[in-house]
């Protein structure tokens, strides 16, 4: 045996295989039922390929493609490739929201993974939810993994102007509202818009994941920023394939990379980024999946230590193409070595040092120096007060600065569709001082938390040239979203949180800079509003949408389930 490698009869999948059972006679004859020779598998690592490919989920729809170039890297290194299906996450098109099954898909990637005879995983995934759902799956089962990022569309064309996805739109929509372009302009945005496969070529959340899996180092380097259909995307797949079967030999465990240092530093690397507030709760659940404790507090802490160096929107200019070329995130995390865990393991090295040894930037606008920073501070912020006394957050970087200090009276609309149906009434005298507030809109009250919380600004005030105001809710908001709005208020109204007790007319103060969000009401008034509050009754009598309501978390741990979170021993199954 080569020192540092596990023996043949060591693999995990040798239980399967390798005995004189009956069991393992059977696991034999099976697989030469699927047309296999006993050399094409016997004694090699047996490596899960698991693929979020959907012909609805337009981010994914190439990975059919990206799993064959996977198998190639992982025969090529002499394992044994096998792919497996799961669930597909499509943020475009599945409602209410893609948030209500992230947790779904990670109890599926930890259960194939723990029953089938597998030594180790390649994750292919990249639209929002997929990369914390894949990753809090697989450190669940700690087996050696890569993730495979889907990768960014091609930037997006309108006449003269590069478009970006999610980004643009919200823009365009609100012109169309505003009586600026009318049908024919957005027909041709229709067709401009999303021009390859891949996820939102903006810093969304997307983008923002995929980084911070990079900045974990459960990447090949540089894997998060290649464009979908790049053929250097093709490439990454292959080396993520040989790259695996190194690892099951050296037992390269993902316990082993996704560390207390790691996690903050892809906090940092989100924070740096101007990246999505989604990320604030996915870390926090992936980070309790590997037995870290991260909370909001750490987020504030670390975003006071890191300025925003990527110049991409929707906080700033360009696009991930942009990035890519500008050296990517080997060379934008080679401007943060003040700041991170150098010392610690990646996939693709003994240590994230050597792996950014030789990153260079090649475009300084693009990836600013700490000398020319977008903001002097990360993008995101964390918000105190008795409106959410467990916390809230704010992408700072993408509102308007005059709204960062602000008191206005509240106009409160109890849910979604009561927003949407009222909002642009008139009658309701809605000024750009007014706080719009959007309440059961959390984990259960949305359910799911929906991306409700960039509130659509109404009609009459588009057209007087409004378009920012101050907006309030549990929600999330889409990572290419923009503006004054505080997201993720916890806890949230459904479940009794404060929010649940605010009244239109209630004046709000917003202070960024003090990290406060209050609500001007007295102790007493809150206490008699609290004592007549009563419960709304539960949204799901049975089904999945049962067990996510009994189980989920709050925004500030992360919406990961209750019986998911905690710390236990699984039993690997018995396979003879």
């Amino acid at each position: 045996m080569i020192s540092g490698r596990i023996a043949p009869e060591e693999l995990r999948s040798h239980q399967w295989y390798g005995t004189d059972g009956l069991r393992s006679f059977s696991h034999r004859a099976r697989t030469r039922q699927l047309g296999y020779l006993p050399e094409e598998h016997l004694g090699k690592p047996v490596i899960a390929i698991l693929n979020t490919w959907s012909d609805i989920n337009p981010c994914h729809v190439h990975l059919r493609d990206r799993a064959q170039a996977v198998k190639r890297g992982v025969w090529q290194a002499g394992g044994f490739p096998l792919e497996f299906p799961v669930s597909t996450l499509s943020e475009t098109f599945q409602k209410p929201t893609p948030m209500l099954y992230r947790n779904m898909l990670a109890m599926e990637t930890e259960e194939l993974l723990r029953s089938y005879p597998v030594d180790g995983a390649v994750l292919l995934g990249g639209c929002d939810k997929s990369t914390p759902a894949l990753l809090m799956g697989a450190a669940s089962v700690d087996l050696p993994a890569v993730f495979v990022p889907a990768g960014p569309m091609l930037p997006g064309h309108w006449r003269d102007e590069v478009l970006g996805s999610g980004t643009d739109m919200w823009k365009y929509w609100d012109d169309k509202r505003a009586g600026i372009i009318g049908d024919c302009e957005m027909a041709e945005l229709e067709n401009g818009l999303a021009r390859s496969p891949g996820h939102c070529m903006t810093m969304g959340t997307a983008s923002t994941l995929t980084a911070a899996a990079e900045a974990l180092g459960v990447t090949v380097p540089g894997a998060s920023s290649i464009p979908a259909v790049d053929s250097g995307h093709e490439r990454m797949a292959a080396d993520s394939g040989r790259r695996i079967v190194d690892m099951v030999w050296r037992q390269l465990t993902l316990s082993k990379i996704l560390t207390a240092e790691a996690y903050d530093d892809a906090v940092a690397t989100v924070l740096a980024l101007g990246g999505s507030t989604n990320a604030v709760i996915h870390l926090i659940a992936m980070a309790g999946r590997s037995g870290v404790k991260l909370t909001l507090d750490a987020f504030d802490r670390i975003a006071r230590t890191v300025p925003v160096l990527a110049n991409l929107r929707p906080g700033g200019k360009y696009l991930m193409e942009d990035f890519h070329f500008a050296g990517g995130l080997p060379a934008f995390l080679a401007g943060l070595t003040g700041v991170l865990h150098l010392d610690r393991p990646t996939v693709a090295h003994a240590t994230l040092r050597e792996q950014l040894d030789g990153a260079l930037v090649h475009n300084a606008d693009v990836i600013r120096g700490r000398d020319n920073p977008l903001a002097p501070e990360g993008g995101v912020a964390v918000l105190r007060g008795n409106l959410c006394p467990d916390g809230a957050v704010i992408k700072h970087i993408a509102a308007e600065p005059a709204l960062l200090r602000h008191t206005g009276p509240a106009v409160v609309f109890d849910d979604y569709q009561d927003m949407q149906r009222t909002i642009k009434d008139p009658a309701r005298a809605l000024t750009p001082d007014h706080v719009l507030v959007l309440r059961n809109a959390g984990p259960k009250g949305g359910p799911g938390m929906p991306e409700y919380g960039m509130l659509p600004i109404p009609d009459y005030l588009l057209k007087q040239g409004v378009r920012d105001m101050v907006r309030i809710s549990d929600a999330r908001m889409s990572g290419t979203s923009y503006g004054a709005c505080v997201l993720h208020i916890a806890p949230e109204s459904y479940v009794g949180g404060p929010l649940a007790l605010v009244r239109t007319g209630d004046l709000i103060t917003l202070d960024v800079e003090a990290r406060s969000l209050h609500l001007k009401v007295g102790d007493d008034e809150l206490e008699r509003r609290r004592a007549a509050w009563s419960p709304p009754p539960m949204r799901y009598g049975r089904g999945y949408g049962a067990l996510y309501q009994d189980q989920i978390t709050q925004a500030d741990t992360g919406c990961d389930f209750e019986f998911l979170a905690r710390q236990g021993e699984v039993p690997d199954p018995y396979a003879g």
